[in-house]
């Protein structure tokens, strides 16, 4: 057997930089996580009052899809290396990721339009909101007569 040498070259200032920089990363997806999680518990609460605002909510909720959507595009830049990228790569792949977003949002509103009409047929007449059904015994159903075939 050969004795193999091994030795370590010492880090260079570009790797203790890379590592800063995925720390930092790090952080930024920890604090922003952490913000996300504290509004979601927010809505479970404020929905928990039954006089809650429904404005509020959708606020909140908005608050959230933008710091997830923030949250996507610096995972892009710092661990797909986009941010190092030239401008026009990075609004060549920008701009249809927004318009995923679109995509996502049009679809959203077309669900919600059909669950609004699938009971009224496509508009036809007026939505009535389903009545509240009481438990009433139900009589015994009477005897069948049987009819004679001549």
């Amino acid at each position: 057997m050969s004795a193999e040498i091994i030795t370590q070259l010492p880090p260079t200032e570009a790797d203790e930089a890379h590592v800063k920089r995925i720390w930092k990363a790090f952080w930024v997806l920890l604090i922003l996580t952490i913000i996300e999680l504290a509004l979601g518990l927010t809505i479970y609460y404020i929905e928990m009052n039954p006089d809650y605002s429904d404005l509020l909510v959708l606020i909140i909720k908005g608050v959230i899809c933008i710091l997830t959507i923030a949250k996507a595009f610096y995972i892009i830049s710092i661990f797909m290396h986009l941010g190092d990228e030239v401008r026009q790569l990075i609004l060549t792949l920008a701009i249809p990721a927004t318009l995923f977003i679109w995509f996502i949002t049009a679809f959203i509103a077309d669900g919600a339009s059909f669950r609004n009409l699938r009971n009224t047929d496509a508009g036809s007449r007026k939505y009535v909101q389903p009545k509240e059904f009481h438990n009433v015994p139900l009589e015994a159903p009477a005897e069948k007569k049987e009819k004679k075939l001549d």
